[in-house]
């Protein structure tokens, strides 16, 4: 707890959250487009004061932990270990804590990534070198696993993991005997991270005299507690910044070609790591920029694996250009074979999908009929697929050229091709949390969560209790959902007010003379009632409360 008090103290949420979203002032708070659903209209706030946000669309709300947690995907920990860094807080353990279960799988995978580090040999660094590795050799904590049966598990185990921990690390397997053995063996090992750093998992490559022909050339850890790999980006730890910096993110399809792209200079490229681009893929990269170049391999596998990663990043709102690579180049040969001009021209003249796709098949397609053909089969559904208006009428007029048709012609085609359902709702489609909104208590949240109220939060309560009724104070039947929304509402409406004080004095009179005004139409409404029915008894009684009632509205 001391830690995440001493962060909070060196680390404004302003200063988090504005790495993510660009805010502007509202009132007291500040707000941006929400980075958790899909919204034109900003309704994210950001409280300084506070510590805290709120999204009146989705809901989501917290502090700048939670926020941290949310759009980095990671747990409290991660979040703790990543805004520590940032304040210069050191993080300790205290004595007799004890760790948990993830804690040591973290732990088994750190040791793991020392243990192979320290075993990569001459002829592993000469291999890499002729790869064109210099500097990633070092910086992404590349290894290599021998061909020992269990050389790493034997030595993990002397530094008191179990092996419960080695198999659910995914570091160890047991055979039909029950025997433990290395999940990877005659290997170079690339560590694989989580948004944090942390080491979850391994990608290893087939090295040696020793390595078994048929054995896959790449092979990953399997999925484990940490280990996702639909969730995870090579490298997008190291990428993030300059991905957010540089407004757009390049997707290769493995470890060569990220560390060669990275040695080139370009430390916005992440990969894939043994399975196709996937939706939480493209919301990892829809957080830090909505522009992403796809660069994988020239051959027709590539290209097929390129129109699907499209197909993911259009749905999840991202603008997609292709890298054009020479064909049987990947991204690793080119950079080698042709040098970083050569890489950096092809980043430069990279094509928007759609024309892209319309090169490729035409190229590809000698006559006409062939050409009309792919282009409704392979290209329209794209089009389905883009969330922008504006961009999908810029395909349609490109399309139209391309085929020498009309532009009605394509969207007669179009109409007839499903559209990719997305998977964030818009702004409109969010359904907002509802309650009634009152002002006075509202109010009395927003300055009794503050640590220097601008007003007599005590003198707010009295009066609430005495004007309005001490029941308007019971938040039993309030979530703190609702109640940081009040809090936020109250900041907007009153945050620039210069004289609160009067303000609040106000709104207590007004908001009591509306209930006397309420109750004065109910009695009226009754007293007409009993004048119908002739019930003398009920006409005194409540022309006697209809004048109290007017009298008290007259005093305020």
């Amino acid at each position: 707890m001391d830690t995440v008090k001493a962060v909070k103290e060196k680390l404004s949420i302003v200063d988090v959250v504005s790495g993510y979203v660009k805010l502007e002032r509202a009132g007291g708070s500040l707000r941006a487009r929400c980075p958790f659903h899909a919204e034109r209209t900003p309704s994210f706030h950001v409280s300084p004061e506070r510590g805290t946000y709120h999204c009146f669309g989705c809901g989501v709300g917290g502090d700048v932990f939670s926020f941290i947690e949310a759009i980095e995907g990671v747990d409290f920990k991660g979040a703790l270990k990543m805004l520590a860094e940032r304040a210069g807080v050191p993080l300790t353990y205290t004595r007799g804590e004890k760790k948990d279960d993830t804690d040591r799988l973290y732990e088994s995978l750190e040791a793991a990534t020392i243990y192979y580090q320290s075993k990569l040999d001459v002829a592993a660094r000469a291999y890499l070198a002729r790869r064109g590795l210099k500097e990633t050799i070092a910086s992404f904590r590349i290894g290599y696993a021998g061909d020992g049966w269990s050389d790493l598990s034997d030595t993990l185990k002397q530094k008191g993991f179990s092996e419960r921990e080695l198999l659910d690390s995914g570091l160890a397997r047991k055979n039909e005997k029950g025997t433990l053995s290395d999940k990877f063996r005659n290997r170079i090992m690339f560590p694989i991270s989580d948004s944090v750093g942390r080491i979850i998992g391994f990608s290893g490559r087939t090295f040696g005299e020793k390595a078994h022909p048929e054995a896959p050339k790449y092979m990953n850890t399997a999925e484990t507690p940490l280990f996702h790999k639909s969730h995870v980006l090579y490298a997008f730890d190291r990428a993030k910044q300059s991905m957010r910096k540089n407004n757009f993110a390049i997707l290769v399809e493995g470890q060569m070609d990220l560390l060669m792209s990275h040695e080139a200079g370009f430390s916005n490229t992440v990969a894939v790591s043994g399975t196709a681009f996937t939706e939480d893929h493209a919301k990892l990269v829809k957080r830090m920029t909505e522009n992403l170049l796809l660069a994988l391999d020239s051959d027709e596998a590539g290209v097929k694996a390129a129109t699907r990663a499209a197909h993911v990043a259009l749905s999840h709102g991202l603008n997609v250009k292709v890298a054009a690579l020479t064909t049987g180049k990947d991204p690793a040969d080119l950079i080698l074979e042709k040098g970083v001009d050569e890489w950096r021209a092809v980043i430069r003249n990279a094509k928007d999908i759609v024309t892209f796709l319309l090169d490729v098949l035409e190229e590809r397609m000698q006559k006409r009929d062939q050409f009309r053909r792919a282009v409704e089969t392979i290209v329209l559904p794209f089009l389905g697929s883009v969330q922008s208006p504006i961009a999908r009428e810029q395909y349609v007029q490109e399309v139209a050229s391309r085929l020498r048709v009309s532009e009605a012609a394509i969207h007669a085609s179009l109409a007839d091709v499903p559209r990719t359902a997305t998977v964030s709702k818009s702004a409109e489609a969010v359904e907002k949390p509802k309650h009634i909104f009152d002002p006075v208590l509202a109010l009395f949240l927003w300055q009794s969560s503050l640590p220097k109220p601008a007003i007599d939060v005590n003198a707010l309560q009295s009066a609430i209790e005495t004007d309005l009724g001490i029941e308007r104070l019971s938040l039993v039947s309030i979530d703190e959902q609702t109640q940081e929304r009040l809090r936020f509402e109250a900041e907007r409406l009153y945050g620039k007010s210069s004289n609160l004080d009067t303000e609040w004095r106000a709104l207590v009179n007004r908001t009591k003379k509306d209930m006397l005004s309420e109750r004065l139409k109910q009695a009226s409404a009754a007293l007409k009632e009993a004048e119908a029915q002739g019930d003398e008894v009920a006409v005194l009684r409540l022309s006697q409360e209809c004048q109290a009632l007017g009298a008290q509205i007259a005093k305020l």
